[in-house]
């Protein structure tokens, strides 16, 4: 029997995840400041929504409001679903342990009975570690962390990485990555080229994933797009690029999708600044949405 697998809601990353991920799971996404961790925990969240799922946002640093000021220059409306489908805890400065120990399992049972999938997001989670120097402590309180909230739905966490010259990866990072399903590994490149962001899968628990090296963007209106191809030298003008996206339009339209897509294609047409053609990555986003002609 195949495993059902649930979207991720990253364009193309469920390309080299053996369909999306597996349900019940915890995944971490590790990258140093600027990597776009957050831009992942949001468009992760938000994919739900549009599918009819819930989320749950748990912000460790941001205020609410201004996690979804930030959502909206990228293209989500996060207030329009605030309080409905989307609910956020914040915080910042609070008992860590007490908030894991107690207040979550009681989250998680008040909502043991509800039809509705959930999808978490942790970001940062990097405050849980730093909030207690014993080893063995913050073995206990992530795996606990992970543990509860996976009985939700997948649970997505961002974790600020600090890694030293000559590191592939941190050594505050590695804990995390070792208690959760699945890591995803962000990186930054500073030179010059179209590319300067990469992703690796590091693990992903009984998925045969991809194990390159895959450059990623981010493309206002729909997200990150991951380059799981090769790069397209496209040398068409301005006018050739609004072109394939009326084409797209049109497409999408003649495939019923919904308002939120058609919302975020146009969006994603008005802020376009690369100098290759979007033919590629809006392939990528109507083979992850389903957008598919008979």
């Amino acid at each position: 029997m195949t495993e059902e697998r649930i979207k991720s809601g990253i364009f193309g990353l469920d390309r080299i995840l053996d369909g999306g991920f597996r349900d019940n799971t915890s995944v971490v996404v590790v990258g140093a400041s600027g990597t776009g961790k957050s831009t992942f925990a949001m468009q992760f969240i938000m994919h739900g929504i549009y599918t009819g799922e819930q989320g749950l946002y748990i912000s460790m640093e941001e205020e609410p409001e201004q996690i979804m000021r930030e959502a909206k220059l990228l293209g989500w409306d996060m207030e329009k679903h605030f309080e409905k489908e989307l609910f956020f805890i914040h915080l910042k400065g609070k008992n860590f342990k007490k908030m894991i120990t107690e207040q979550l399992p009681q989250l998680v049972k008040a909502r043991a009975d509800y039809a509705v999938k959930t999808r978490v997001c942790i970001d940062p989670m990097t405050p849980v570690i730093w909030a207690v120097e014993d080893k063995q402590e913050q073995r206990e309180l992530i795996a606990s962390l992970f543990g509860t909230l996976k009985k939700l739905g997948v649970v997505l966490s961002t974790v600020e990485e600090h890694s030293k010259p000559g590191e592939t990866i941190g050594e505050d990072v590695l804990l995390p990555i070792y208690l959760s399903d699945g890591a995803v590994h962000l990186d930054y490149h500073p030179i010059g080229g179209a590319f300067n962001r990469t992703l690796q899968i590091i693990k992903m628990r009984g998925s045969a994933h991809g194990e390159e090296v895959y450059p990623y963007i981010f493309a206002r209106g729909a997200g990150v797009i991951v380059r799981t191809t090769a790069e397209d030298k496209d040398d068409a003008t301005q006018k050739e690029f609004d072109s394939i996206f009326e084409d797209a339009l049109k497409t999408a339209e003649n495939l019923k999708a919904s308002e939120d897509v058609i919302a975020r294609l146009k969006y994603m047409q008005e802020n376009w600044t690369y100098s290759y053609s979007p033919e590629e990555s809006l392939q990528i986003l109507f083979d992850s949405l389903g957008l598919k002609e008979d």
